[in-house]
Order: C-alpha cells, then structure tokens, then sequence
C-alpha cells in the first residue's frame, strides 16, 4: 500500500482522526477504535478488528511497510504539524489507525472457551485497565470480565497502555446484577481469588494454582466491595514490607497472575 500524501488538516479523509482528545467518548464516535503509536498499529493490523484507515508522517510509515503491504484500507502520509493540527494535541508516536469496534463478546462465550481469566470490578481509570490487559497478555490469560461499572477497554488511552494487547485479548462485560454473575464462573469449575490486603486472606505463595482460575481486581483504593468478596472461592493477599499495606491494581494484578500462571 503506497501512502496517499494529504497536506490539509481540514480533508474528510482524515475525519477519523479529528478532535481525539474528547472523540472516543462522543456518541457518535463509538462506533471507532483508535490505535497510536507504530506497536501499537502493528498489532491491531495481525488482530481481526477491520481497519478503517491509517495516518502518519513518513518516518513512522516506512518503519511499518512490511505491515501496510498487507493492509486493504486506505493511509495517508503527512507531517508532524498537520498530523497535531488533526488530532488536536501534539503527537508524538507519528503515527495512528481506526478500526471498527467489534460486536460484544457474550460472557458466557468468553467463559467457556478458556480457563485463565482477570475479573474487573468498578475498574474506572483507562490506564489501569490498559495495563491489566498488557499483563494479562505477558501472563497467558483467556480473556478479561468486566463488571458494567469499568472503563471502556477501547478507549484510546487504553489501548495505548495496553500496547495494543487489547486487541489481542477477548473480553466480555459481565451481566447485571452484580455480583451475582460471579456464579458463571463458578458454573463453569473456575475457581474465584479475590485479591485483598486483608490479614484475612491467605499469602499468594501459598496458593496451588488449580486447573481453572480468575483473579478478582477492585478499584485503585477501595479494592473489591464487600458482595465480590462474598461471590469469591478465596481471598489472597500478596505479602508486603511493615508500612506498605498496597499495590497500583495493575501491579497488583501482575503479581499474582505471574504466580497463578507459573
């Protein structure tokens, strides 16, 4: 696929791209999967998603040539200023793609087909779900649940962080109510950890990961409420120095999925 050069900030062509600092949470963008950063496009170009078009300056897009072979959509080659003039911010990963959104996941689907899995509960910030998705890549899971509370794992941001493993992972929105929809999992013979600083709960070390497992992960602060940890086989707690009583949930979550998954 030879670039298309385009030099007017102001080209419908480019009208995936426009006003991205609020774009992914505009009713009428919904429908569109925004990838930054040459990583990052890489990988959504060797996922499903069906690329919309792809945008960059010169540099960025020769370094994803092998890629941009393959690719039927259309991409268009511009400079830096015009490419921020775009957007609306300064970019400096040079180079971004849309994608369709794909259909929702049934849960159900998602469950049966795997037996390494992350629960997300009320999980709000972008970044952090980004990086629950990167390490749940790192760390071989089957897909990630979410509660209807959590951010959206298509945001821009966090597909960012995730470096583009969203893509790569399935992940369903679980049914109300919540929590009771934790049962599907223990339906299935998947066993629920809940993880928690309490004194209560049994260090992760001791843990004999069995054959199907979900790590349960709360909110940055509160952690998981009091009705996730009742729905949950088991609490576990990831020992820690005097003083330190606990982890960004994405750490957190890395932790004991490099443990589960040894």
């Amino acid at each position: 696929m030879i670039p298309t050069p385009v030099a007017d900030p102001a080209d419908e062509r480019l009208a995936d791209f426009r006003d991205l600092t609020d774009a992914d949470v505009r009713p009428d963008r919904r429908g569109i999967v925004i990838a930054e950063g040459a990583n990052v496009v890489e990988r959504l170009a060797r996922s499903s998603y069906r690329i919309r078009a792809i945008v960059g300056v010169p540099g960025k897009l020769a370094v994803l040539a092998p890629v941009l072979e393959r690719l039927a959509c259309p991409v268009y080659e511009v400079d830096k200023w015009t490419l921020s003039d775009v957007v609306g911010f300064r970019v400096t990963r040079g180079v971004l793609a849309s994608a369709d959104r794909p259909a929702p996941v049934p849960a159900a689907e998602l469950l049966d087909r795997g037996s390494r899995f992350v629960v997300c509960e009320a999980i709000n910030d972008f970044e952090n779900l980004g990086s629950i998705f990167r390490n749940g890549a790192a760390f071989g899971v089957d897909g990630v649940l979410l509660d209807p509370r959590c951010a959206d794992p298509l945001y821009r941001r966090s597909v960012r962080v995730s470096m583009g493993n969203v893509f790569g992972i399935g992940f369903a929105t679980l049914p109300e109510p919540w929590p009771d929809a934790l049962r599907m999992l223990a339906d299935r013979g998947i066993e629920r950890f809940a993880l928690t600083p309490r004194p209560a709960a049994e260090p992760l070390r001791e843990v004999v990961p069995p054959a199907r497992w979900a790590v349960l992960l709360g909110a940055e602060g509160p952690g998981l409420t009091e009705g996730a940890l009742a729905e949950s086989d088991r609490w576990v707690r990831i020992p820690m120095a005097a003083g330190v009583d606990s982890l960004n949930v994405a750490t957190a979550g890395a932790v004991a999925l490099a443990h589960l998954s040894a």
